[in-house]
């Protein structure tokens, strides 16, 4: 597999200077790093709607669950308790870049309520407990979803929403694949981001070495840097389900590491 590189995606200017988690453009840790340098004016909504080959069967729902399936004490244990939503992101393997996700909702008895399974990606050699700029792995965790952004207008999420050109992406993923849409819609996963801080926010509370940026956007056709990426339509439909009064979560990793 080819490791394709790029210049500026979502991280222009400052790409050159950042290396981050991500693709070296605002992807991971190299993706809100060097898109935080570029140019944040709005831009006119685009009417693309991305390759909707990808989001699975919306059939009805399965019934509440007691609990959230596939997690062990360990995680669940971090899952806050005000958290009213949880996005979880489940890898094949701990190596492997493919796996799925499910936006769940709790019920007023506890029990929760959850979507569509969605095709999901992450980062080219799978998921790290330790995650570094640069090491091709996505990290491993539970982290709290604040701030959304792209260069698609707001397509109708309450969590605030940063519309700009920054997020333009130029350049080719690891498979020769167009990165042009990969940040058309992007939701902040807090991993050494700042919440209630812009997407493109270059500040680093563990320090930039461990990589940042990391988020979850447009399914661009191939792996990523470290972040999780859904098709563009479950996209869109994520972000208008996520409501910052339900303190939105979301726990990712390899289906082994989160059964523990």
């Amino acid at each position: 597999m080819r490791r394709t590189s790029f210049l500026g995606v979502g991280s222009v200017a400052a790409v050159a200077v950042m290396a981050v988690a991500g693709l070296m453009h605002p992807h991971h840790t190299d993706s809100a790093d060097a898109q935080a340098a570029a140019s944040a004016a709005p831009v006119p909504a685009r009417t693309g709607q991305g390759d909707a080959s990808r989001s699975v069967d919306r059939a009805a729902p399965a019934s509440e669950l007691r609990q959230l399936p596939g997690l062990g004490q360990g995680f669940l244990g971090q899952i806050p308790a005000d958290a009213q939503q949880v996005l979880l992101v489940t890898g094949k393997g701990r190596n492997q870049n493919t796996g799925t996700a499910v936006l769940y909702t709790r019920a007023a008895d506890g029990s929760w309520l959850p979507g569509p399974t969605w095709p999901a990606r992450n980062a080219l050699d799978g998921w790290t407990t330790d995650h570094h700029a640069g090491d091709l792995h996505s990290p491993i965790g539970v982290f709290s979803l604040t701030d959304a952004g792209g260069l698609d207008a707001n397509p109708g999420t309450k969590l605030p929403y940063l519309h700009s050109t920054a997020f333009t992406s130029p350049g080719t993923g690891f498979e020769g694949e167009s990165l042009a849409d990969a940040f058309d819609y992007v939701v902040a996963i807090n991993y050494n981001h700042v919440p209630g801080t812009s997407p493109l926010s270059p500040e680093r509370p563990m320090g930039a070495s461990r990589g940042g940026g990391i988020w979850v956007h447009v399914d661009h056709g191939g792996p990523t840097h470290g972040c999780v990426a859904l098709a563009k339509p479950d996209m869109a439909i994520l972000l208008r389900d996520l409501d910052p009064g339900k303190h939105p979560v979301i726990v990712m990793g390899d289906a082994a590491s989160l059964a523990q």
